[in-house]
């Protein structure tokens, strides 16, 4: 293996002008670095990577953080994630959660020991009493710069790239109310995430707005079984028509609903409209195909890794902004007009 020393003796300079020539951190006149790079480039000399990291004081080395790496928007939100580094010449270690917030916490205490420079979180559900605190968080970071990614967490300031949920409520509501529905069962999420906060209040302020006579809240977990357990507790309500509409806050407890009511002889959606939130790849395939409200994970990840890496590089904090994509509703089967 060729050493620095062996490059420094070719290019007539000391290995400490190499190192400099190498990481910019001093001034090397442009001569002095044509001869260190005729040098390298003679004797096949690959710099070491992590000497690079010690030089520079960076790994070039992201940690994304999700909840289930099994659900296909997070799968999509990593891999936007990973093409962002990529494309910067970065590396990203991959830490999946399981929604849970004790895991969330060993994790960041471990990337903080290891060599990492940034951190892409895609928070879990914490219950509503006991979030992390923003102290909390900055002090488990130790500085190392953070960016909240499709959710955030209540009370905390820093950087969030987030869909725009209260207005994918909203488009719900109008869409449902549009086909004739006045009385709806809304599927949140338990321990109330910021993002089924909103989503709820856009629904709701839309329906109520629109003269929607009633609205029923359950709660999920985000989880197809959940969405199974919520259609076996409203199974009267859905099936004899007091309920006509519901609205579950991702696509995976829409579709563990649909399944429980089609084995039970509701129709869908000839009794009752389903819509969903995500626009996962199954809820196009599903029967009947899901009308739902898409996000945009893949855009998500590539733009939070983007802030992040550009305050790495500019050597800027990120806290503080907040950053909205948008949302659209995709009209497919499992919504239609009232009879």
């Amino acid at each position: 293996m060729v050493s620095i020393d062996a490059v420094a003796e070719m290019a007539g300079v000391s290995p400490t002008t190499v190192s400099h020539a190498l990481s910019g951190k001093r001034k090397v006149s442009g001569e002095v670095k044509a001869r260190v790079f005729a040098a390298m480039s003679k004797l096949d000399y690959v710099p070491s990577r992590s000497a690079q990291s010690l030089a520079l004081g960076v790994t070039r080395t992201l940690a994304l953080m999700v909840p289930d790496i099994g659900n296909g928007y997070f799968a999509e939100l990593a891999k936007g994630v990973e093409r962002a580094a990529a494309d910067r010449g970065y590396n990203v270690i991959l830490c999946t959660t399981g929604f849970d917030h004790a895991r969330e916490r060993r994790y960041l205490e471990m990337i903080n020991s290891r060599a990492v420079d940034g951190v892409v979180y895609a928070a879990g559900v914490y219950p509503a009493d006991s979030p992390p605190t923003d102290k909390e968080l900055r002090g488990l970071l130790s500085g190392m710069p953070m960016v909240f990614v499709d959710e955030e967490i209540a009370g905390t300031q820093f950087t969030a790239v987030v869909s725009d949920n209260e207005a994918g409520g909203r488009l719900a509501a109008e869409h449902l109310l549009e086909l004739g529905h006045r009385c709806a069962l809304v599927i949140s999420v338990a321990g109330e995430p910021v993002s089924s906060v909103l989503r709820t209040r856009g629904f709701i302020e839309a329906w109520t707005a629109a003269g929607g006579r009633y609205v029923l809240n359950d709660r999920g977990d985000f989880t197809e079984q959940s969405g199974r357990i919520i259609a076996e507790q409203h199974l009267g309500d859905l099936g004899r028509g007091d309920l006509t509409a519901v609205f579950a806050q991702n696509d995976l407890m829409a579709l563990g609903l649909i399944d429980v009511l089609r084995s039970r002889g509701v129709r869908i959606p000839e009794d009752v409209s389903v819509v969903g939130f995500d626009d996962i790849s199954a809820a196009r395939y599903s029967y009947p195909a899901l009308t739902t409200v898409r996000q945009d994970p893949f855009a998500l990840g590539t733009r939070a890794t983007a802030m992040i890496i550009e305050a790495l590089e500019r050597k800027r904090p990120v806290d503080g902004q907040h950053t909205l994509h948008p949302v659209e509703l995709v009209r497919r089967d499992s919504t239609a007009r009232m009879a």
